[in-house]
């Protein structure tokens, strides 16, 4: 285990973006892939990488996510590795709440200076990617930087959507500009290597992942600019002056979830036959909570590019580019296309089938002869029979008691009740 980096993983805001998904739960305790959590991305890239020591800092909706953690990250005693949480908490010295992502850290440095490191590895909790961390180390030591800032090549289209960085000599980041506008972005080319510039993607994006030299980082949050409350919008610029910042560029797959559309779009991409992000590379697993599940049973279903994760009962007539998330149980003659069903915390007894049939509430799943196309199906829903909801670009966009629609996307939510026959 690297004994010279401590990572602090940030647990986000509101993400309000993603909502309804987050309105019980941070971003980083959304299902993801049918079985993980969104913070299981940072914190195996960490184990994959060597690096043990982990903090990870919440605030908003944040029961489900310590939850998960305690659950999941378990050491043995002879390890001197971790992952703790770090909540928010008023002091005498400081009565706010966590301000945004670098107040986030300041607020936080009392309790991780307590460890013996020389580097602080701050990552982002909702972010859908595989990288190496120590590679990215190992760059920051051989160019003496004081902060390096992982960058990923975009295109025109993509960068003004991005925080660009410029970069210069020996990868030495020379200036920063937050979502450019079309006009400005002749200025802001750099030399990403000739594969990137071949593809259009001539422009360096930060991806919220930053190496920090641990005086450095005490430094600026307590005495330079110690009212900052975000890096990227005001640590990294002033940095990009007073100190040496550096540019590591990733070339690998990488996705921001960043609101529904992304979501759902980097959940279908994993039903591809050779998805980008590659859930079945022995050398980079994703960790999560080890549950004792059965293995999933179906029958008379056509399967076409789907994922079913354990504990799944499925009598679908056919699932097509869906994920079916741990425990989803899918009724007799009900078709399912292009769909993220995240399934269920329990299951029901028969005996309690029955008792939800007799009092007219559908059973835990979803129920037959049910069509489901566009949809995100949050946990614990209850779909009738007879349900048909068409997701796509013919919905506008609207919020309602059980569901809301964002960019044509249905999104049903968690523990919501549909009655038979109900047409989205």
């Amino acid at each position: 285990m690297d004994k010279n980096v401590i990572a602090v993983i940030l647990g986000g805001g509101a993400g309000s973006r993603l909502s309804p998904l987050t309105s019980t739960r941070s971003k980083p305790a959304v299902p993801i892939a049918g079985k993980y959590r969104l913070v299981d991305i940072p914190i195996s890239n960490c184990l994959n990488s060597n690096i043990g020591r982990m903090y990870v800092l919440t605030q908003f909706n944040s029961a489900s996510l310590n939850k998960h953690i305690k659950n999941t990250y378990h050491f043995s005693a002879f390890s001197s590795a971790f992952v703790d949480i770090i909540a928010a908490e008023q002091t005498p010295d400081n009565p706010t709440w966590f301000q945004g992502t670098a107040d986030a850290v300041r607020q936080s440095l009392r309790h991780i200076n307590q460890q013996d490191f020389s580097h602080v590895l701050i990552l982002s909790g909702d972010q859908l990617y595989q990288m190496d961390f120590q590679e990215m180390i190992n760059n920051h030591v051989n160019s003496k930087a004081d902060i390096s800032i992982a960058t990923i090549p975009v295109n025109a289209k993509e960068a003004t959507e991005f925080g660009i960085l410029k970069k210069g000599e020996g990868g030495i980041i020379e200036a920063f500009i937050e979502k450019p506008k079309a006009e400005l972005l002749s200025d802001w080319v750099s030399d990403t290597g000739e594969a990137m510039h071949t593809q259009g993607r001539n422009y360096l994006a930060s991806m919220g992942i930053y190496i920090f030299g641990r005086q450095v980082l005490f430094d600026l949050l307590q005495e330079e600019i110690k009212d900052a409350t975000d890096f990227g919008k005001e640590i990294i610029p002033y940095s990009i002056s007073k100190h040496n910042v550096v540019s590591f560029q990733y070339e690998g797959y990488w996705t921001d979830i960043g609101n529904i559309h992304s979501f759902f779009e980097a959940n279908l991409a994993l039903t591809q036959d050779v998805p980008e992000f590659n859930l079945f590379d022995n050398n980079k697993a994703i960790y999560t909570r080890a549950r004792m599940l059965p293995p999933a049973k179906i029958s008379g279903t056509t399967l076409e590019k789907t994922i079913v994760a354990e504990g799944c009962i499925i009598n679908a007539s056919r699932v097509e580019n869906s994920v079916l998330g741990i425990r989803t149980r899918i009724g007799y003659g009900s078709t399912i296309v292009s769909c993220y069903i995240m399934g269920t915390d329990f299951y029901e007894t028969l005996d309690e089938m029955n008792t939800s049939v007799s009092n007219g509430l559908p059973k835990l799943g979803i129920g037959e002869r049910c069509y489901i196309k566009n949809s995100i199906i949050d946990k614990n829903c209850r779909i009738g029979n007879d349900v048909r909801i068409n997701g796509g670009k013919h919905l506008a966009n609207t919020e309602h008691q059980l569901y809301a629609i964002k960019e044509g996307i249905v999104v049903v939510k968690k523990g919501a009740v549909i009655p038979d026959g109900f047409v989205i």
